[in-house]
């Protein structure tokens, strides 16, 4: 089942927690080619700690923050009306909380 997205497209929340999304207004080959890249960066990472190498870590962690930024889901915020970044925020704390309660209450218990 796909996380549920803040009504006003932000935020995904996993675990209650708000997680920023990808800037919908990116053309689709861009973003497309920059979820290429947040992966081919991720496979890094893992190849650098199988090998135990920590240059080829931070390299490859740093290529993770370069695609998350370009993406929009770290760095400057993407939207224009001065709303404050909740990113990791517990949604339960954040101006989302009614929202949030309203999908805790349509769960079961089993997935809370």
């Amino acid at each position: 089942m796909p996380a549920p997205v803040t009504p006003d497209g932000r935020y995904l929340m996993v675990r209650g927690r708000l997680w920023r999304r990808a800037n919908p207004a990116l053309p689709e080959p861009t973003r497309a080619a920059l979820v290429a890249a947040l992966m081919d960066a991720r496979r890094a990472v893992a190849r650098g700690r199988k090998a135990d190498d920590r240059d080829a870590i931070a390299a490859a962690r740093a290529a993770v923050q370069q695609a998350k930024v370009a993406l929009g889901e770290r760095g400057p915020v993407w939207w224009h009306d001065a709303a404050p970044d909740l990113n990791r925020h517990m949604a339960h704390t954040t101006p989302y909380a009614a929202w949030a309660a309203t999908l805790a209450k349509d769960q079961p218990a089993s997935d809370r």
